[in-house]
């Protein structure tokens, strides 16, 4: 990859100067703007029937969200430009790395066109191809397609973070050690966001030079809330890894759905926080966003409206206001549909 120059990384995430006082430096928001069972749940306003019009609407709500779908696919140029276009000056996107990138499974329908028919007909007849499968010279050009996908939400100033979500079976050793610091030279100029899904690296005798690994790469911490007792739950420390970010994402405490066998992500988020439980984690946001310079809360409990119903007390609760400001109109193009 080249190492042309670039901006550097969003340089205005911090919350709007009039949504600040109690939590300046922290934004709020959630883990999917566009989930099935949240378009049903009555969150969005009638008149919010379009993909742009409900992107509009939220960004009055929150300055922050994550994006979900690049997780199952790379990011097209079309859908990257909307967002920009559909979100006011200050709003902040994270965005989930492609799955294969963080070692999941690769789903060989969900890759470009361009780039499956170019694949040897052994790989391309593969429905799908295991980490320790796929070819080097193929994660990199997966690499390669995500940073430039991506590149102008960072040069006007709106990515956030690259999420990194590792699955269950990632567990600590050099060579996944290794991975993670060949991710940054993949990655040289976008904010890094590490969420691990295997106790062994946060275990007493581990957790110590994880962070510092985290550390010495420029790579944020992800402080978690999720359920405890699975080989899957790391426990809820707060740690700052890189000064510039501290990010924290709440999965909610469905013990019943986080580990059992075969069970979708929904089933996980159908947990509504109480505010005891909201109230838990404050002092551990406030710890984080004292020794960052900005600070990302997001809700992944994205069943119904328990999220944003969530995100929207907990940032209550911090003192950080909502933005209710309009987005800009979208370019010649990029118009919804008239409604007949």
């Amino acid at each position: 990859m080249d190492d042309e120059q670039v901006p550097p990384p969003h340089a205005s995430a911090a919350q709007p100067a009039d949504t600040q006082p109690a939590g300046r430096g922290v934004l709020v928001g959630v883990c999917s703007w566009t989930d099935p069972t949240l378009l049903r749940s009555g969150w969005y306003p009638a008149p919010a029937q379009t993909a742009e019009a409900r992107l509009r609407y939220y960004a009055t709500q929150f300055g922050l969200v994550e994006v979900d779908s690049t997780y199952y696919v790379l990011p097209s140029e079309q859908a990257v430009a909307g967002w920009i276009e559909r979100t006011p000056d200050g709003f902040v996107f994270n965005v989930k790395a492609y799955a294969p990138l963080t070692q999941h499974t690769l789903n060989v329908r969900t890759l470009p066109p361009v780039l499956r028919d170019d694949l040897p007909s052994r790989i391309r007849s593969q429905p799908r191809l295991y980490a320790r499968d796929t070819p080097l010279w193929l994660t990199r050009t997966l690499w390669q397609h995500f940073r430039t996908a991506v590149r102008p939400l960072h040069e006007v100033g709106k990515l956030g973070a690259i999420l990194l979500q590792f699955p269950p079976w990632f567990r600590i050793s050099r060579a996944n050690r290794d991975y993670l610091a060949q991710i940054r030279k993949w990655l040289p100029d976008y904010r890094l966001a590490v969420e691990f899904r295997h106790v062994s690296w946060l275990q007493e005798r581990s957790r110590q030079q994880t962070l510092d690994h985290l550390a010495d790469h420029d790579m944020s911490y992800v402080c978690v809330d999720e359920p405890q007792g699975f080989r899957s739950s790391v426990p809820p420390i707060v740690a700052a890894t890189n000064p510039a970010l501290g990010m924290v994402r709440l999965h909610g405490r469905n013990r019943a759905a986080w580990a059992a066998p075969g069970q979708h992500g929904a089933d996980q988020s159908k947990y509504r926080y109480s505010p005891a439980e909201l109230h838990e984690w404050l002092p551990k946001v406030r710890e984080l966003a004292a020794a960052t310079a900005e600070t990302h809360v997001l809700f992944n409990n994205c069943f119904a409206d328990n999220g944003v119903s969530n995100a929207g007390e907990f940032a209550r609760l911090l003192g950080v206001g909502v933005p209710h400001r309009p987005a800009p109109r979208p370019l010649p193009g990029l118009e919804p549909p008239e409604e007949e």
